[in-house]
């Protein structure tokens, strides 16, 4: 397979996703274009402060996607069998935020990292110290997309997510946030604003400004008005949030 094949997603757009691990991964599907380049998993420390002020840059657009692309083949295969509906959801993602050209293409990749071992401890080691945290979350937003897609969730595919969050460094209290986002109900309601049910109504209001600022589609404009609006939806559900704990306190 060329680099050609695949231009509309990497045309020069890679910063650190170039070399590495993840450069591996993609390696074999674009050839040539990684000649040169450390392809093969690393053995150097990505939480070394020496790598991260010589090494560290900002997540650029097509980073952001072959990171996506890879966790999201490690949690289609967590049950042991690839769905149609978690496809279809991918590409009902992809189609929605690039474009169909584009879509065909992501699509492509991925089939190819669904044929491949992911070696996940070194993926993920690679992306949380590369990516900014408001990016870490907005790829495990995406990843309970891709496990609800079939309106089940299987265990497994929890278990990969949580794994998954763990090795990207994202907190317990985040994950049970994000999680929290695919319910409507008060318990979890909760649970997305990080906070218990014994919360005054002053804490609620002041825990919903505070996660109202870190899931700010804001956050993640660098990446392109796609991911923004991708983005918005988790700020959405910071809202719905918000709204059900109000109504359920008659809160003003």
């Amino acid at each position: 397979m060329s680099k050609k094949k695949y231009g509309k997603w990497i045309g020069g757009g890679l910063g650190w996703a170039f070399g590495g691990p993840l450069g591996a991964l993609f390696g074999f599907a674009v050839g040539s274009m990684f000649d040169g380049v450390e392809t093969a998993p690393s053995k150097r420390s990505y939480s070394d402060p020496h790598y991260q002020s010589r090494y560290r840059h900002q997540t650029t657009h097509d980073d952001f996607v072959m990171s996506l692309l890879a966790l999201s083949a490690a949690v289609m295969k967590a049950d042991g069998k690839s769905k149609k509906s978690e496809l279809d959801f991918i590409k009902n993602f992809f189609t929605r935020q690039f474009g169909a050209a584009k879509t065909s293409e992501a699509i492509m990749l991925l089939r190819d990292l669904l044929k491949r071992e992911i070696p996940l401890r070194q993926v993920t080691e690679q992306i949380r110290y590369n990516m900014e945290h408001p990016l870490r979350l907005q790829l495990l937003h995406y990843m309970f997309g891709i496990a609800r897609a079939d309106g089940h969730v299987d265990s497994r595919e929890v278990e990969m997510i949580n794994t998954i969050s763990g090795y990207l460094g994202i907190s317990q209290k985040d994950y049970e946030s994000i999680l929290g986002m695919f319910y409507k109900d008060a318990a979890h309601a909760y649970n997305v604003l990080e906070i218990s049910d014994s919360a005054s109504n002053a804490e609620v209001k002041k825990a919903y400004r505070k996660m109202a600022v870190k899931h700010h589609p804001d956050k993640v404009i660098h990446l392109g008005e796609e991911f923004r609006q991708a983005a918005r939806e988790k700020f959405i559900k910071v809202k719905d949030a918000y709204e059900i704990i109000k109504r359920e306190r008659g809160i003003k």
